[in-house]
């Protein structure tokens, strides 16, 4: 058997038509075809947005293309502030933030007409909402970086990682128009806090999610923290089912995305950025240890999966054995199946025990 683990340009010299290459039955690459469809910034922006209960999302436009809209909406709200992302870069590179007109010049120029410019142009930028009242502990801005498995996507079959972990700024969080160039106070990138005086290569800046979870259960209440990673749950599903209909499923790949979140004062969680190649250097001996099991995890549930490629076995959950640090998040044939048995045993108009009509799913209607 082959194990394919490759960058995102050898996916696409793989699955090229003129490569002339073919995945046999005993092949696995770790990329679906068209995966940008969920990563690229500008891409995910266009596909959620025609998705119902897509309300996680900043408001975001497309720029140059989406230029008149946004001022449109800036007007309307002209004290908001804005981050600008370079769509197909990571690692922080080119973010920058905005809160004035002036400061978009060079982008508008650039669009006469509200004509879509392609997103490959290297000055295509997606512009969202700051989420300006990020939920601070020790009055530091953080995000979670949370690891999700797609081993389908019709029918989508993903598993949520356990050892996801927090990032934190190295400088208090500060609100100020004077501190908005103050990366070290924004972005949670390593690769961007790594490189100010205040950072700690001991724990590189880092909490287990485990640790997030204990200490928000100590200072906020387990069942709100409990509600918070549910609705993590939730976004995480309705994102990947916003674009299954379009991802090429191919049997042959799986895809190991990182998903970054940010959750406000208000508990609420926001869906930053889908990454398809989430970096797996280490920067600490704890996080070599979790990115180890992660690997190891995901070549467990992955690995039985190719012997069954040509079997109706194909895709089945593993024995729980299998899954190690993995926890099954959304199962589209079981979630089909318990609907089923759900109006067979409530009929049509049952509801499922303590949901009110029109609320979002029970987590147990999509785990």
């Amino acid at each position: 058997m082959d194990w394919i683990w490759a960058g995102v340009q050898s996916i696409r010299n793989v699955f090229s038509i003129d490569s002339g290459y073919r995945l046999t039955d005993d092949q696995v690459i770790n990329h679906f075809p068209n995966h940008v469809e969920l990563t690229r910034k500008d891409l995910m922006k266009d596909e959620n947005g025609r998705f119902i209960h897509l309300d996680f999302i900043p408001l975001t436009f497309m720029l140059p293309a989406d230029y008149n809209l946004f001022v449109e909406e800036f007007r309307k709200n002209p004290n908001t502030t804005w981050i600008m992302k370079p769509c197909g870069k990571a690692r922080g590179i080119g973010i920058f933030l905005v809160n004035k007109l002036s400061q978009l010049k060079k982008w508008s120029r650039d669009s006469k007409t509200n004509n879509f410019t392609p997103p490959t142009s290297k000055d295509t930028y997606v512009i969202s909402k700051y989420i300006d009242n990020p939920l601070l502990i020790g009055g530091k801005k953080f995000d979670l970086r949370l690891y999700v498995l797609v081993t389908s996507f019709r029918p989508l079959k993903c598993y949520m990682y356990r050892l996801g972990f927090a990032r934190f700024c190295t400088v208090k969080y500060n609100a100020s128009v004077n501190e908005l160039d103050n990366m070290f106070v924004h972005l949670t990138n390593v690769s961007i806090q790594k490189q100010g005086e205040d950072y700690n290569a001991v724990h590189g800046g880092k909490w287990t999610v485990q640790n997030m979870r204990l200490f928000l259960e100590g200072t906020r209440g387990k069942e709100v923290t409990d509600k918070l990673f549910d609705e993590i749950n939730w976004q995480t599903v309705h994102s990947l089912k916003a674009v299954s209909g379009n991802i090429s499923n191919d049997r042959h790949c799986f895809e190991c995305y990182g998903y970054d979140y940010i959750v406000d004062d208000n508990l609420k969680p926001w869906l930053i950025e889908v990454n398809a190649s989430p970096s797996l250097t280490s920067t600490t001996s704890s996080d070599r240890i979790m990115k180890y099991r992660l690997m190891n995890d995901l070549i467990n549930i992955v690995i039985p999966l190719v012997r069954c490629l040509s079997d109706v076995r194909w895709n089945k959950i593993p024995q729980k054995e299998h899954l190690g640090y993995f926890d099954l998040l959304f199962d589209e044939e079981l979630a089909q199946q318990d609907a089923l048995n759900m109006d067979k045993k409530l009929g049509p108009g049952g509801m499922v025990r303590g949901r009110k009509d029109g609320s979002r799913p029970s987590p147990a209607t999509w785990k």
